[in-house]
């Protein structure tokens, strides 16, 4: 679904990534993790077509990423709700963008499937943070991406509400499944979610590993078969470190 070649990116003079190869199937849950200013967030704009690679090719679908497109959408750390917007049109937004027609079923199905339904009606700042964020998902679900792109969307939660978004994001994959590619810091929240974990060596950002974590869905935190992994990453972010 997703194909990296040589991808290599650059900020004035500064090597924000270089020779990224990767490849992400359908449905796949692939994590990106690594150390602050190794390039995650910059690696996931550039396959969403927000910035062009200094060097290399950008694929979804077989079709090279020119620009942003329709059937990629991207979820911010923030949730980026419009304050005078209602919860149903927010998650209407994209739609409304593109000139979609019709999806307020949709939308009242998603905001179901992540437990806002009788919300629809209230602003943002009537809402928790983890709420918040909930919305956010709706939104980014409702012109039924083919591929996710989600830039540490939890990491402005608290350590419970993280927890429960992270299982609330696992179960919505299991049942309207995408290919996400998912940067975060969290060790336990890439396993949870990742079929395949990404390490980034520190700036210019390379793969130093790719993780299988091959383990059955749905998963918790605490779980003990997810503890092998979370050894072996850790084992790979140290050798980065190092």
């Amino acid at each position: 679904m997703i194909t990296l070649q040589r991808v290599a990116h650059v900020f004035g003079t500064v090597e924000a990534l270089a020779g990224i190869d990767l490849d992400v199937g359908e449905h796949e849950f692939v994590a990106v993790i690594g150390r602050s200013g190794c390039g995650k967030s910059t690696l996931l704009r550039l396959i969403a077509g927000l910035l062009t690679p200094a060097g290399g090719l950008i694929e979804v679908a077989g079709t090279a990423v020119t620009r942003p497109r329709r059937d990629v959408s991207v979820m911010f750390q923030r949730p980026a709700l419009l304050p005078w917007r209602s919860v149903l049109s927010n998650v209407l937004l994209p739609i409304e963008i593109f000139g979609l027609g019709d999806h307020r079923d949709r939308a009242h199905e998603l905001l179901e499937l992540v437990g806002l339904k009788g919300f629809e009606k209230r602003l943002p700042h009537e809402l928790s943070g983890g709420m918040q964020q909930r919305v956010s998902l709706c939104r980014s679900l409702i012109q039924s991406p083919r591929v996710m792109l989600m830039d540490e969307p939890f990491s402005a939660l608290d350590a419970l509400t993280r927890e429960e978004l992270s299982l609330e994001l696992q179960r919505v994959q299991l049942e309207v499944p995408r290919s996400v590619v998912f940067v975060t810091h969290s060790i336990e929240e890439a396993v949870l979610l990742a079929d395949r974990i990404v390490v980034l060596s520190p700036r210019p950002g390379r793969i130093h590993r790719i993780v299988d974590v091959g383990l059955p869905r749905p998963r918790a935190f605490g779980q003990a078969e997810l503890d092998e992994v979370s050894r072996e990453l850790r084992g790979a972010l140290e050798e980065v470190r190092a």
